[in-house]
């Protein structure tokens, strides 16, 4: 009897203090699965070939906008070097004034090798700034860019490998609110693969396989001011692989495939906790119920995000609350083809897809290019096909090239 009635003391009192800590746990409903970043202006496709192909470069024939998308490409091309100009519309269906340019030059050094170098510059437009109805409006420009250098080396007959150093300022601060405003800065590295086949006969056609992978923008955090808030830059796995079909010595098929995911930490699943005295061991916050100090805002599920770059790439894959299918909604994908005619005229299409919880990009894309003796013109035009409008919807992307010693190198 002595030992019962311990026993039944102690259960009595481990009840009592369980009733002391429960703790309600109410989900956050507006909790969002995007992952963002800073400077997410370096995801957009800078040039209209790319972006008339569903926003995909990784695995595509070479060509001079290649520092983009797989700088190590360069170590196949024909041409000795080459110069491109590209604009790209932003918002065109608001505003006229913001919009993203881009100068790139490459140039084959040797056989094994070749560098490029590039510029980019996205305009916010202007922002007018007025006080009150007796001052002078004041008007600022926010803007970001990034200049880029890259160095390609042919390892093999059929394979290249690329690495770049990018500099990276993003300038949004208004100057005329905060005097002591700075633009934040950082820097990122690319490495960069490529494979390209020899042709191959087959019973009706030749054809040729492609394959490439980069890990681009991988760096440290951009921070954009003084209280120690800093944004991950948008470092990029994107895999790929294609195939030509080379139909006779006039046409051409090349049809592409490219997967893409983001290697930053995706933001947890946040709740609102509140320890309360469960008096009815209902393990429910009943309104009779004492609540037990301050309600505060923890993690459900998932990791936090307050890690370094290089950790947060290795998390990226691993730290989505939804488990194994939420990482795979993670990744995008892109299709595309591309018919040319004697390389002097190509038509393309591409369709791009994102899961609809993690930003629901979904578009259509056409283009067409020209070469004239040894300039290319490229275009490009987009459809949103998703319920979220597309800041690129409807927009006219135009690229000029420029090339050099067209057929110095043999690669076909």
């Amino acid at each position: 009897m002595r030992y019962f009635i311990i026993i039944f003391t102690l259960f009595f009192f481990t009840s009592e203090l369980k009733s002391q800590t429960e703790t309600q746990i109410v989900p956050n409903p507006n909790d969002s699965r995007v992952i963002t970043t800073g400077v997410p202006f370096l995801l957009i496709a800078s040039d209209a070939r790319a972006a008339a192909m569903g926003d995909m470069g990784v695995a595509t024939s070479v060509d001079t906008y290649s520092q983009h998308w797989n700088p190590s490409k360069y170590a196949f091309s024909e041409s000795k070097s080459g110069f491109g100009i590209s604009y790209t519309p932003y918002l065109s269906k608001l505003v006229n004034d913001i919009s993203l340019g881009n100068i790139t030059y490459f140039n084959r050094l040797n056989e094994r090798s070749a560098f490029a170098v590039s510029f980019k510059y996205f305009s916010l437009g202007e922002i007018e700034i007025i006080q009150d109805e007796f001052s002078q409006a004041l008007i600022e420009k926010p803007n970001e860019l990034t200049m880029d250098v890259s160095y390609s080396l042919r390892l093999a007959d059929q394979f290249s490998m690329g690495v770049s150093l990018r500099y990276l300022r993003s300038d949004l601060k208004i100057q005329a609110v905060d005097q002591n405003a700075i633009a934040a800065s950082s820097y990122g590295v690319d490495i960069s693969g490529y494979y390209q086949g020899d042709d191959q006969a087959y019973s009706e056609f030749d054809g040729r396989w492609r394959a490439g992978f980069i890990i681009q923008n991988l760096g440290p955090k951009i921070k954009y001011d003084d209280s120690g808030s800093e944004s991950f830059l948008p470092t990029m796995l994107r895999v790929g692989g294609g195939f030509d079909f080379i139909l006779d010595s006039y046409n051409k098929v090349s049809v592409t495939a490219e997967f893409s995911k983001l290697l930053v930490p995706t933001p947890p699943l946040l709740g609102t906790f509140t320890d309360y005295n469960d008096v009815n061991g209902n393990g429910l916050f009943d309104e009779n119920e004492e609540q037990i100090g301050q309600s505060y805002t923890g993690i459900i599920d998932g990791k936090p995000t307050d890690v370094d770059f290089l950790a947060g790439v290795f998390q990226s894959f691993s730290d989505a609350p939804g488990g194994f299918s939420e990482e795979l909604r993670e990744f995008t994908w892109s299709l595309g083809a591309e018919y040319t005619y004697e390389d002097s005229f190509a038509l393309r299409a591409g369709f791009f897809n994102e899961s609809e919880d993690k930003g629901a990009r979904k578009f259509l894309a056409l283009g067409a290019g020209f070469k004239f003796t040894g300039t290319n013109i490229d275009l490009s035009y987009l459809f949103s096909a998703s319920k979220v409008p597309s800041p690129l919807e409807n927009t006219l992307r135009f690229s000029l090239t420029f090339n050099f010693g067209d057929n110095e190198y043999y690669e076909y």
